[in-house]
């Protein structure tokens, strides 16, 4: 009998930004691949969520942590905590967005954005990967964006935090592959979540971005689950330092 490569019954995931939209789908997809789940936001209820329920409902366990991630002695302290528990998947998908045209972005988007998409991923990740090490396996993957290959338009601070993600993900792949740690990034084309939501409201932006999306469609927050699992799991142990887009054909058109 075959062993199914991605089977993680057993492991132990955290994933951020849980609480709703991609994460959730995140969330869901490793705990129905038989994960127990670690979800983190910064409103997350301590129980009764709505992937609590969800998660739970797959028979498995769902533990609930509050942290803002544009503080640095939040997000230091919960990196502490993950890092004294046994944690085999760190999915860094929190994030946050702030629109302006770049002669008026200001420095406090700049800083929050920055602060909250690459630097606190960082101080996550070298956490939680230290104790990945000491045990030599773990998965880490990295939500990207489009805007890691591309500068958009009205985010800056949002494309040179999502391009910051990209070279992370390389720098500690190079130096964790080797020690048992994959390090990857997924990049989720133009899904329909609350982050995307003006752009959905202006009638002639969402109609130019569906042209040039070959699927056709915008994509659904489920859209993601498959890849983060195939990341997460034994099937991608010669997988480490890539950025998968998930974006319906964007990239190649």
């Amino acid at each position: 009998m075959t062993t199914n490569p991605f089977d993680l019954t057993g492991k132990v995931a955290v994933v951020t930004g849980a609480r709703r939209g991609i994460g959730m789908a995140m969330a869901e997809g490793l705990a129905a691949a038989g994960a127990d789940i670690i979800g983190v936001s910064v409103n997350l209820e301590p129980t009764g969520s709505e992937i609590s329920r969800r998660v739970e409902a797959l028979g498995r366990s769902f533990t609930a942590y509050q942290t803002d991630f544009a503080d640095r002695v939040a997000v230091t302290a919960l990196g502490e905590q993950l890092a004294a528990r046994q944690v085999d998947i760190l999915v860094n998908n929190a994030g946050t967005i702030r629109r302006a045209p770049a002669a008026e972005h200001s420095d406090e988007f700049w800083d929050e954005v920055l602060a909250v998409n690459l630097s606190s991923q960082f101080v996550l990740s070298r956490a939680v990967g230290a104790s990945m090490l000491a045990r030599g396996s773990g998965k880490i993957i990295f939500t990207a964006s489009l805007l890691s290959f591309q500068g958009g338009l009205n985010v800056p601070g949002y494309a040179a935090a999502k391009s910051g993600v990209t070279g992370l993900v390389k720098a500690l792949s190079n130096e964790w592959a080797g020690r048992g740690v994959t390090v990857n990034a997924i990049a989720p084309g133009y899904i329909a979540t609350d982050n995307t939501q003006a752009l959905q409201d202006d009638e002639n932006r969402s109609r130019s971005i569906l042209e040039r999306i070959p699927a056709g469609r915008w994509g659904a927050a489920g859209d993601l689950a498959g890849a983060t699992v195939f990341l997460a799991s034994s099937a991608s142990d010669y997988v480490t330092g890539i950025t998968l887009p998930v974006d319906g054909g964007w990239l190649g058109r």
